[in-house]
């Protein structure tokens, strides 16, 4: 008999699903907020996306969300903003609006957005 390879056959194949969850926050400055201030909003202060008043600013899971500022429609540099979950009097979203520029006008529209991730795999492997 002649000489042969042996080798073992396996098939393999993998599903990965990504499935994003988008909530978005929104709150109307009520007083002015000078260049080179901080503005800091509290989780009571916001709005969902029904209307409804916020009690809680979600956690971020790590490596797998992100958050978005937008003032007056806007969409502003990370660098300027710093986001704290948790619930009313912990959680916040602070805004430093840079020295040297424009402030944030009362009635200013600013809207939160947060985007997390949860991943899932499938793995089928056959010999």
């Amino acid at each position: 008999m002649a000489l042969q390879l042996m080798k073992i056959l396996v098939s393999a194949s993998s599903t990965i699903e990504t499935v994003p969850t988008d909530s978005r926050f929104f709150y109307v400055t009520t007083t002015s907020t000078a260049a080179g201030a901080t503005l800091t909003i509290d989780a009571a202060s916001f709005l969902s996306d029904t209307g409804a008043a916020v009690t809680t600013l979600p956690t971020l899971p790590t490596n797998n969300s992100y958050f978005n500022v937008y003032i007056n429609g806007v969409l502003q540099m990370s660098g300027i903003s710093a986001y704290t979950p948790g619930a009313t009097g912990v959680g916040s979203l602070a805004i430093t609006v840079p020295a040297g520029g424009d402030g944030i006008l009362a009635d200013t529209p600013i809207v939160l957005e947060i985007v997390s991730f949860a991943p899932t795999s499938d793995i089928t492997v056959s010999t």
